[in-house]
């Protein structure tokens, strides 16, 4: 089983255990990782789910479509290079040991 690791605002991270196909904001809210708000339920129509992907897991990853894109434009805290919706983000046995930070705010 995948385990991905959320870096919390106040600097401290936490090592939540994911399933194969769930999305990394699935883990959060079953972790009960506090600042990935997932107001939308995973639907990507919110955009708080945002968080910062570390730079060594980032060409694992598919680049985000024009949706993703569009909401990441709009985000409460800065978009930058690494920035991606984690409801977007499928985990898969590549992305043991995932580490994304989240954002000061999401809204």
């Amino acid at each position: 089983m995948p385990t991905i690791h959320y870096i919390l605002k106040d600097g401290t991270t936490r090592a939540v255990d994911a399933k194969i196909g769930a999305s990394v904001m699935e883990t959060a809210i079953r972790g009960n990782v506090r600042g990935i708000d997932a107001e939308c339920g995973g639907c990507c129509s919110c955009a708080t789910c945002h968080v910062y992907v570390d730079d060594a897991f980032l060409e694992l990853l598919p680049p985000p479509d024009d949706m993703e894109s569009a909401l990441l434009d709009a985000v409460a805290s800065e978009r930058q290079p690494s920035s991606r919706l984690s409801c977007q983000l499928n985990v898969s046995a590549a992305l043991d040991g995932l580490t994304v930070r989240v954002p000061d705010t999401q809204v």
